[in-house]
């Protein structure tokens, strides 16, 4: 894999208190109309990455390299966390503890957060939902596991979650009962890596992306009430390769 550039604190602030990286008021970003995923670039000088990078998130999975991919090592415990609802994703902020260890380093998990369709493609499929795992190391760097949900039973760590999700735009939510992120993630842990960037504005990159194979379930009713909360679709459409290898465990 390429080395991969760190970011700046102040993105990764902005990252790890947003989830989708919030634009000042006068530069605000949406995914559709004039502030869409087009005109992203044009918003903010901060933004031109989302134009001019090549290695964008997020991309369609396909003719991946198989190869030595180390076995995921993630130490998620249960913990306290609170729901935001920033009118891009709903996002839960989770409290220290938890973690991967990667390439030799510790990535503490920080937040993770929602998209609808899903924003990366398997071999072409989309998916209705999205979760983005997001855990930073100790100099700033971002890596971020996805997960696919797919319509079938529903899943019972979100039903934890989605009641509590504010219905206001701008208000956080505390969980009463500690969450299990472990929960979410599925039981065969295969997955696709490559180098990639924030999927929102200001479209970092340097993100170690960690694509799990499995998907996950949740029922139509939980697809609909996140639908109802965002009210509207919350996936940027996919970047190019652009020469980069994606590697498949």
């Amino acid at each position: 894999m390429k080395k991969h550039f760190v970011l700046t604190l102040s993105c990764l602030i902005a990252a790890l208190q947003a989830g989708s990286v919030l634009a000042a008021d006068n530069q605000h970003w949406s995914y559709s109309g004039h502030n869409g995923p087009e005109h992203w670039s044009t918003l903010d000088p901060e933004f031109k990455v989302c134009a001019t990078g090549k290695n964008q998130s997020p991309i369609n999975l396909t003719a991946a390299v198989a190869g030595v991919l180390a076995p995921l090592e993630i130490s998620y415990r249960p913990a306290g966390a609170s729901v935001i609802n920033d009118g891009h994703t709903v996002l839960v902020n989770y409290q220290p503890g938890s973690y991967i260890t990667l390439d030799g380093e510790r990535f503490e998990l920080k937040q993770f957060h929602f998209h609808t369709p899903s924003e990366n493609l398997i071999h072409g499929e989309s998916f209705p939902l999205e979760g983005h795992f997001v855990h930073a190391d100790k100099n700033g760097s971002l890596a971020v596991i996805a997960v696919m949900f797919k319509e079938g039973k529903a899943n019972h760590a979100l039903a934890s979650i989605w009641p509590h999700i504010p219905a206001q735009v701008g208000e956080t939510a505390a969980l009463k009962q500690p969450v299990d992120a472990s929960q979410m993630l599925p039981a065969q842990q295969d997955y696709y890596r490559f180098s990639g960037s924030l999927t929102t504005p200001p479209c970092s990159e340097g993100v170690r992306w960690l694509v799990m194979k499995a998907p996950q379930t949740l029922s139509a009713s939980q697809i609909s009430d996140f639908m109802k909360t965002i009210g509207h679709s919350n996936n940027r459409p996919v970047q190019p390769l652009n020469g980069r290898v994606v590697v498949a465990s």
